[in-house]
């Protein structure tokens, strides 16, 4: 059996100041959101409990689903770095980015300076960072990259044509070599996201369309600090769609409280079977415990 844990939306609280050149563009609005919103929800203590509940569990590799940081400053992405060299080995944990890792275009740069180590895998193309994906045991896992720098008030993401030719490179070849395909992306692919069109993801219908011709096993997003199953039309039935909340969020939030979830993957022949387990908070409580099991396949 493969288990893989999967978090989310860890935006690490960052406490130390900002000038006022850093935030002479979108990163106004974000402060502006940390300082009167978030930054009161968001609880550094929720984070490292979890975090800690956590590696008491027994898995195989680490899925993070993007947004570890806010506003995109090169002083988030070392504190990031700091914080993932503390959580697990490179090759052992797998980024992805959320859109406020890619908060303005800077932040592109800054992150594959510093977390490059975490989104190290096979390419379809050597050229492209994204997808990527790494073989863990029976399971491959690929990341593809829906965040991009957006205006203010928008968090929105998207699909290229070449990840969408990419991404069918690597479904081919994982579904030849036998293996349950996990599909990691930031965005939901859903069309009934809250504010689509200024939160979901653009062009879905590539990603979808992937999807339906060459099938997957399971796909992971984070995003709306939620947790949710859905599905996709896959080339032989649905695919399980699951999202999740933000790791870091407390349990006294308006948001769902911090979670993580376990994948327990058994190969049966030529067949695979799919155990989800999450564990978190409950609302206004303070232990973390089994909200949830599930037979996803």
């Amino acid at each position: 059996m493969t288990t893989i844990a999967h978090i989310s939306d860890v935006h690490l609280p960052y406490h130390e100041k900002v000038t006022l050149p850093q935030l002479l563009n979108k990163r106004i609005t974000g402060y502006l959101n940390w300082k009167l919103n978030r930054g009161h929800a968001i609880e550094n203590d929720t984070l490292q409990s979890l975090m800690a509940h956590l590696k008491t569990q027994h898995y195989d590799h680490l899925a993070v689903t993007g947004d570890l940081i806010n506003l995109s400053l090169e002083q988030e992405f070392a504190l990031g770095q700091q914080w993932l060299k503390s959580i697990e080995k490179p090759n052992k944990l797998m980024f992805i980015p959320g859109n406020h890792d890619i908060y303005v275009p800077s932040g592109k740069g800054y992150m594959t300076h510093y977390w490059h180590e975490y989104m190290e895998g096979e390419r379809a193309e050597d050229k492209y960072p994204f997808p990527f994906w790494r073989q863990v045991d029976d399971v491959a896992l690929i990341g593809c990259n829906s965040a991009i720098a957006t205006p203010p008030f928008f968090a929105n993401g998207t699909f290229s044509r070449r990840q969408e030719r990419l991404l069918e490179k690597l479904l081919i070849k994982t579904k030849e070599m036998g293996l349950f395909r996990i599909v990691m992306i930031h965005h939901p692919p859903h069309d009934d996201v809250m504010n689509i069109w200024r939160r979901g993801l653009t062009n879905r219908h590539r990603f979808k369309r992937v999807l339906k011709k060459h099938g997957a096993d399971l796909v992971l997003h984070g995003h709306l600090h939620k947790s949710e199953l859905k599905s996709l039309p896959g080339s032989h039935g649905e695919i399980p769609v699951v999202g999740i909340s933000s790791a870091s969020m407390g349990p006294n939030a308006v948001q769902p409280p911090a979670s993580y979830n376990l994948y327990n993957i058994e190969k049966q022949g030529d067949k695979f079977t799919c155990t989800m387990q999450e564990y978190g908070y409950h609302r206004f409580g303070d232990t973390i415990e089994k909200r949830a099991e599930l037979v996803l396949s």
